[in-house]
């Protein structure tokens, strides 16, 4: 089945049962890569803006010429949030279209899916979405934030400016149990102390029992590792109950699924979030950038949230090292991203470390006001240090999994 953009994001889910696949009309020669980004399902308000980061930077890098004397051709999948469909749609672009390099996966768990099976296939995998850090794997590079980057800075900031007794709020899922875990750590680090923790399956849409406990507790701070559904519930229930504005809330993945644009101001202005973007970050960079993604689609395009600019960082890193290389050849490519090349990126530069591929990046903390975030600090040159502590790819360059940090 052959779609162009617009009607692969206007397909019913229905009628998605084969793989959606946007072939633009290159030679047979060029360049093949593939995306597997949820465009349906329920994970859509996270996969649309990351879609169009991937599209801009693409285009971006066949208007200069392509790599190589060839264009580069993007094979688009939509997973619909099923795990099933991932490992179905990896397998086919490593095999049957045998694309240089994948760009791919949401959540973690989708993620922890189709990396095994794309180092199993050889074929190079490249991860942008914020996530919860570990993974070591010489095939895979993670240009998204990390604990150590986001969380690192947010706790340190919140607990002198805010208080010190956190109350956390969790997805039931890798992403959240393990995130909770740093919430802790640099929570006492900090000088504060988590009072309770609660976690929720991503369907559950009914958050009065935790309103009641969180008034009855007291806290300083609210932070939530909800995501998607969740959060919208959660904040529509909390100002129903008259408490917008009267606990602060702090997240790091809050704004990551334009929640900020979809609540209204009464549900979410005051809440603070840390990302290593921001689509209102004050720099040259970043303004040319959204004109640029403006310019190519739209004044009511998505809002570029940090898992859509570490998309966009992603596919030039593999861009630039392909020219480095002289080849799309996998091992030649990895050994170009490994070589410290540096992405000007709409966030700032963005480094890839060699030891655990993933980038040392600038980290912003904001406050939702009227639908944007106004940026209050910027941390430089953040380095990924959680997973660091764990991974060196240098020394054991044949590691493929993914630590649980504790």
């Amino acid at each position: 089945m052959i779609l162009n953009r617009r009607r692969l994001l206007q397909t019913s889910v229905a009628a998605l049962a084969a793989p959606l696949i946007a072939r633009p009309a290159f030679a047979a020669t060029n360049i093949p890569v593939a995306s597997i980004f949820d465009l349906s399902g329920g994970l859509e308000i996270y996969g649309q803006p990351i879609d169009a980061c991937l599209d801009l930077a693409i285009s971006e890098i066949n208007a200069a010429g392509g790599l190589l004397g060839q264009q580069v051709e993007v094979t688009k999948y939509d997973p619909q949030s099923s795990i099933q469909l991932y490992t179905q749609y990896a397998t086919e672009a490593a095999t049957a279209q045998q694309a240089a390099a994948v760009f791919g996966g949401i959540t973690s768990a989708s993620r922890e899916a189709i990396r095994p099976l794309l180092s199993r296939y050889q074929t190079l995998y490249f991860y942008p979405p914020l996530y919860e850090g570990g993974v070591c794997d010489r095939n895979t590079f993670l240009t998204g934030s990390t604990p150590a980057q986001t969380i690192g800075v947010l706790l340190p900031y919140a607990v002198e400016n805010l208080g010190k007794k956190v109350y956390v709020l969790a997805a039931d899922y890798n992403y959240g149990t393990i995130s909770a875990k740093w919430v802790r750590d640099y929570t006492s680090k900090a000088g504060g102390e988590v009072i309770a923790e609660e976690y929720f399956p991503l369907e559950v849409t009914d958050f009065s029992a935790t309103i009641q406990k969180i008034q009855a507790q007291k806290p300083d701070v609210i932070y939530t590792l909800l995501v998607g559904g969740n959060h919208m519930s959660f904040f529509r229930q909390w100002a129903a109950a008259g408490m917008a504005g009267q606990i602060p809330i702090i997240s790091t993945s809050f704004g990551g699924g334009n929640e900020h644009i979809v609540l209204t101001p009464a549900e979410s202005d005051g809440v603070y979030a840390a990302f290593g973007y921001f689509q209102e970050i004050d720099s040259a960079a970043n303004k040319a950038f959204v004109e640029r993604y403006h310019g190519k689609f739209g004044a009511s395009a998505p809002y570029v949230t940090e898992h859509a600019s570490a998309t966009y960082n992603a596919v030039h890193h593999w861009a630039n090292a392909v020219r480095a290389a002289g080849t799309v050849e996998r091992m030649a490519v990895i050994e170009a991203l490994e070589s410290g090349i540096v992405f000007e990126g709409p966030g700032g530069p963005s480094v890839i470390d060699r030891a655990t591929h993933h980038c040392a990046t600038d980290v912003h903390i904001g406050r939702v006001k009227n639908h944007s975030f106004e940026i209050l600090k910027t941390f430089a040159d953040q380095k990924p240090a959680d997973t660091a502590s764990v991974c060196d790819l240098v020394a054991n360059p044949d590691e493929t999994r993914q630590f649980e940090i504790e």
